[in-house]
Order: structure tokens, then sequence, then C-alpha cells
């Protein structure tokens, strides 16, 4: 089985190595560790973890920021370690998408649970996100299908049932998908009228 792989990101080289002795004797393999949330991002970007780990409170962009960019390129859960609970921190993490949040001291049997809740979390996002997307696309080849159907027949005088079949008989003698025939038809159809 696969290690999970894992970026550290706190500005205390302390607890940098804290956690990466505590995430290697879990069995993680962490991948890279860096200091502040810019350098976070752009080793994420490169190195696409499983799962990032980080700090809130970091300069050059806080992790929250950082989460924020991580979770709109869909790049990794954020796991976000602070030494801070304040109501207005913990907004603003559950706005930028953040999947998990532990509060400094942190005990090791604590970690466990909480990586592997954030890696289910951004597992489902990903699947909706998919499902989503599927059904977009089937929509969109449904209008354009309808669309198609309707010119046909206007133009060939043909019932609902043949315009779809006439449709469905030309994407399979072309092998493409019939969203590409009815968008021919379609296109045809606004050439002849300009």
């Amino acid at each position: 089985m696969e290690r999970t792989r894992v970026i550290i990101a706190d500005d205390e080289s302390v607890i940098r190595a804290d956690l990466r002795e505590m995430l290697t004797n879990l069995n993680y393999l962490v991948v890279g560790e860096v200091g502040d949330g810019r350098s976070a991002v752009n080793l994420a970007r490169e190195l696409k973890p499983d799962v990032v780990i980080m700090d809130i409170k970091m300069p050059d962009m806080d992790g929250i920021e950082a989460a924020k960019l991580m979770t709109q390129e869909k790049i990794a859960p954020v796991l976000l370690l602070t030494a801070y609970a304040q109501r207005d921190l913990v907004d603003r993490a559950k706005e930028a998408g953040v999947v998990g949040y532990l509060v400094k001291p942190f005990r090791e049997q604590e970690i466990v649970p909480a990586i592997e809740i954030a890696l289910a979390r951004f597992s489902e996002f990903r699947e909706l996100e998919k499902e989503v997307g599927d059904l977009n696309e089937t929509l969109e080849t449904r209008k354009v299908v309808d669309r198609a159907k309707g010119i046909l027949m206007d133009s060939q005088g043909l019932t609902e049932q043949e315009a779809f079949r006439k449709i469905q008989k030309m994407s399979m003698n072309t092998r493409k998908p019939m969203k590409e025939i009815a968008q021919a038809i379609v296109l045809a159809q606004d050439a002849k009228s300009q």
C-alpha cells in the first residue's frame, strides 16, 4: 500500500521537526517542509501531495490564505495546525475550504484521524465535482440535441422521434458523439440563416 504523502508548513523549525518525526512514526511520507504560506503553495503545486499540514500564523502568506489557494486550485486537502482557537480564525478557515483543524499542542493519536478525515472529505469533494461536471455535460448535450431535433423537424418534416433517430444513426455511422453531430446540424442551420 502506498504511503500518504504529506507537506508540512510551519514557521517554527522545531514544530516541523517534531511533526515530521511523528508523521514518519505513523508511516506517513513527508515529501516537503517549508516555513511560510507562499512556499507551501508553490511546493504543493509542484509535488501534488496527498495532504498539507499547515500552521495558520506564518510569514509572507498566512496558512488560511495558502489553504484557500490550494482549495481553489484543487491541489490537496489542508489540515490546519494552530495555537489559536479564535472564532474568527475558525470562520476564515471554513470559508477557505480547510478540511481539518487541530489546536496545538496536539497528540500523536489526534493526527491520524484528522488526516484520514481530511483525505476522505477531499475525495468526496472531488467525486461530487466530477458528478456535477458529468451532469452539466449531459445537460449541454441534451440542449444541443433538442435544438438539432427541432431543426430537422422543421427542415425535413420529421417527427421528434424520427429526428432523434436520424441524429443517433449519424452518430453511430460516423463514430462521433451525438452532441458533436447535433452541434454540426445547428452550425449548418446558423450558417444558412446568415
